[in-house]
């Protein structure tokens, strides 16, 4: 009986083509944009998650922010690792990770550089457990200048060779030191909060280049990562209560605070973390646009099949007469529903195959599609399931439900409510169109105010670059020579300015200094606010064109440093000081020095916009982090960029022959910072056409359908005088007003969803009337475009052919 089932239900699909086309294509593309977009959100979803990941949790620190503390810094003092695990018998175990900004090795002739990786406690491999192919996870990072590399790096440094025991040269801060390979570890997954290269084991922090101060435990070197492996029996709450209880510092405007490492990646965003992490509002909103790109599909077939059962109803009435029962004609309908369905997803995984490669590239993505991942699948897997039982059980009871008397005298008309259901799903698609148009608008707008807002520093034109030097220099020499270099580079009939600076607009926070306790020129002692500050040169304000609102640059001597500060706008409001001009010459004091301010310049976006600008102070010191240049406008018309960081490198390389040469252009790197929104902008665009296209091949279909039906009203019409405008109208008039009214519900839901995305940006554009109006009128433009093609031939259709049988 089944099997007789399935070769109607095929045989009725290949009969009706266009029916079948249209519900497999829709069903095809919203399955594959929703596999797409899963794809994303569990990878995102599995950051961090290994073995034992759920016992293991990060201390970070907060900051008293008036009379609230807020998340302040994800590093922490080296002494409160050790400190946790003593005073807490949950806390089985610690680790402290010092995560170094950039490396370099050398093995014999060969020079790499890295930026992932981290001096870690011996204890790293109880905390985190990733798979170690060779050494010992007991003692490879043990002893002293003791190296693990991953498996990848470990190729690139030394090829197949097999690395175990051998020694390499490691360059950091101009301090080099012989290290011994003791592990490979095996790479590390990309959806880890700390991706990582190699480990150097943290008593090698003692005899290379730190001071006696950062190498003992206490509670002013605050630079480390730190993780805890507590009892799977614990209660996290109590915990967690505890340690902020805990005054360990006797500091009441600091605390310590721990979160689970599975939620870093999605739920942390604090000064200091490891990289940029995710965003949990973005996945809700990729969520959300999956789930209503696969619901736009199911409508449009739930849409398409209880306009078809009409012509099916004699079918239905001959099989009752003749004895079928109705549960027999649901299974029949069923089958049709499951084959369809089937035959869908089996092309959605294919496309989504051949799709994937695309989308990544769009969206910058490294998504894969695996067998192995079925596990992950299963709940995806059991929302299809059900939505396709769902979706095809409606039209099976609706075609079931036909009286066999009525429909053989051909008198099975659409119900009110039948009707009545079909316009509301009609509805509910355009008014997710139109949602999805309003946040495309939306999102595109944002993305753009962000990348266009001028920051208050001109980056264009302009280049940092830097260094490791592989050689033992002392600091005067490296001063002298950096004078050096900055002269001959200053002869270069390209080059406009030249200076030296800790950081720049768009550089990491790992770039700045932190720090509390000041005390402001009228006397207040301030211990809770966070200051961040920086050292540069005089020239610095104006190669930046960074505007003075009053005073002016430092002045140079001969030590090329003062005790003369730049502070901007927003810590000038801090200080209690109104007017810039009142603050020049004030004495400010931290880290126990008297200050003098000399300027204040306008607030410039260190961060981009994303976040509000934060108190800065800006001090006096030659600072060999970076090395800036400004070119002239000869540089992109003439000479090109090759050319001149050719010769800019040649400079260098005169200067520090025994060093690297990196370089970034400051523009590129500031907009940088907005890649992750861009890349949900893409997909953002890329699924609203994918809707779009769902909801217009529904529409499409529901045309054809709908005309067929009127087609004998049409032809009457027009042997009574109609034209072919009356006629369009005639079909066209319903959907508009469908549309409208899906426009007219669109518009609050909208409105609150992207009010809400927009509220994690410090500064954001304006949802303007324009937006609504261009949505809605896109939306109409669409279905009218969809429908009137087949009302077009419908209405100049020769009457004759429509009227013949009667």
């Amino acid at each position: 009986m089944y099997k007789l089932y399935f070769k109607i239900a095929i045989r009725y699909l290949l009969k009706n083509k266009l029916y079948s086309f249209i519900n497999i294509a829709g069903l095809s593309i919203g399955i594959a944009s929703f596999i797409l977009i899963m794809l994303y959100v569990n990878y995102e979803l599995s950051y961090d998650k290994f073995e034992g990941s759920e016992n293991v949790y990060r201390v970070f620190m907060d900051a008293k922010e008036g009379d609230i503390f807020e998340p302040a810094d994800a590093q922490t003092a080296n002494l409160i690792g050790p400190t946790l695990k003593r005073e807490f018998p949950e806390v089985k175990e610690q680790v402290r990770l010092y995560r170094f900004e950039k490396v370099t090795f050398k093995v014999n002739e060969k020079v790499i550089e890295s930026t992932k990786g981290a001096l870690a406690d011996a204890t790293y491999f109880n905390i985190f457990n990733y798979p170690l192919l060779k050494g010992s996870k007991e003692t490879a990072l043990v002893a002293p200048n003791t190296l693990v590399l991953t498996e990848s790096f470990s190729k690139k440094i030394f090829g197949n060779e097999d690395p175990m025991d051998k020694t390499i040269s490691a360059f950091y801060n101009g301090e080099e030191a012989i290290l011994t390979v003791t592990g490979i570890l095996k790479d590390m997954p990309e959806n880890t909060h700390m991706k990582t290269n190699f480990l150097i084991s943290m008593e090698t922090f003692a005899n290379w280049w730190a001071s006696d101060e950062q190498v003992a435990p206490n509670w002013g070197h605050c630079n480390f990562f730190t993780y805890l492996n507590v009892d799977k029996n614990a209660n996290f709450d109590l915990l967690k209560n505890k340690i902020i209880a805990s005054d360990f510092e006797d500091d009441p405007d600091e605390r310590y605070n721990i979160e689970p490492l599975e939620n870093i990646h999605l739920y942390s965003d604090k000064p200091y973390e490891a990289e940029a992490g995710g965003s949990l509002s973005r996945i809700k909103f990729l969520t959300a646009i999956a789930f209503i790109i696969l619901v736009l599909s199911w409508l449009n077939y739930v849409n398409l099949s209880t306009t078809k059962s009409l012509e099916r109803a004699k079918e239905v009435g001959i099989r009752k007469v003749a004895g079928a029962q109705r549960i027999q004609l649901i299974l029949q309908s069923l089958s049709e529903s499951i084959i369809l369905n089937f035959i869908a997803i089996v092309l959605a995984v294919l496309l989504t195959v051949f799709m994937l490669s695309v989308y990544n590239n769009i969206t910058g993505s490294q998504l894969v599609l695996q067998t192995s991942m079925i596990t992950q699948f299963l709940p995806i897997i059991g929302v299809l399931v059900f939505g396709v039982v769902l979706a095809g059980l409606y039209p099976a009871l609706l075609l079931s439900g036909y009286s066999p008397s009525k429909a053989l005298k051909g008198k099975v008309r659409t119900s009110a409510s039948g009707l009545n259901i079909r316009k509301g799903l009609i509805i509910l698609q355009f008014m997710a169109t139109i949602i999805l148009l309003i946040g495309t608008i939306v999102v595109t707008k944002q993305i753009n105010f962000l990348q266009n807002q001028p920051i208050g520093a001109n980056l264009n034109e302009t280049i940092s670059f830097q260094g490791e030097f592989l050689s033992q220099l002392s600091d005067s020499l490296v001063r002298d020579k950096y004078e050096t270099l900055e002269n001959e580079i200053k002869k270069l009939p390209f080059v406009t300015a030249v200076t030296r600076t800790q950081t720049y607009p768009g550089g990491g926070f790992d770039e700045l200094n932190s720090f509390v306790g000041i005390t402001y020129p009228n006397g207040t002692e301030e211990s809770r606010k966070v200051y961040y500050s920086y050292a540069t040169q005089a020239e610095y304000f104006d190669l930046l064109d960074i505007k003075f609102l009053s005073g002016n640059t430092f002045i140079d001597n001969a030590a090329g440093q003062s005790r003369t500060i730049i502070i901007n706008e927003s810590a000038m409001r801090e200080m209690e000081i109104s007017n810039p001009d009142d603050a020049i010459g004030k004495i400010t004091n931290f880290f126990g020095i008297d200050w003098t301010i000399a300027g204040v310049v306008e607030n410039y976006h260190h961060f981009g916009l994303k976040n509000s600008v934060l108190p800065m102070i800006i001090m006096h010191r030659n600072s060999s982090n970076n090395l800036l240049v400004k070119f002239n406008n000869k540089v992109s018309s003439n000479l090109g960029y090759t050319t001149a960081i050719t010769d800019l490198e040649n400079k260098w390389k005169q200067v520090f022959p025994q060093s690297t040469f990196n370089y970034t252009f400051l523009d590129k790197k500031f907009e940088a910072q907005y890649n992750e929104d861009k890349k949900f902008s893409s997909a953002f665009q890329i699924f609203t056409i994918l809707a779009i296209l769902i909801a217009s091949m529904g529409l499409f279909g529901l045309t054809s359908y709908t005309c067929i039906q009127r087609k004998k009203e049409i032809g009457i019409r027009k042997v009574n005088g109609a034209t072919i405008g009356q006629i369009l109208k005639l079909l066209n008039q319903d959907f508009v007003k469908w549309v409208g009214l899906a426009f007219i519900i669109a518009i609050p839901i909208s409105w609150y969803a992207m009010n809400t995305w927009l509220e994690g940006f410090a500064y954001k554009t304006t949802i303007s009337w324009w937006i609504f109006a261009l949505a809605g009128i896109t939306a109409l433009a669409i279905a009218l475009l969809t429908v009137s093609w087949q009302s077009f031939r419908a209405a100049v259709a020769n009457p004759v052919e429509a009227l013949k049988d009667e």
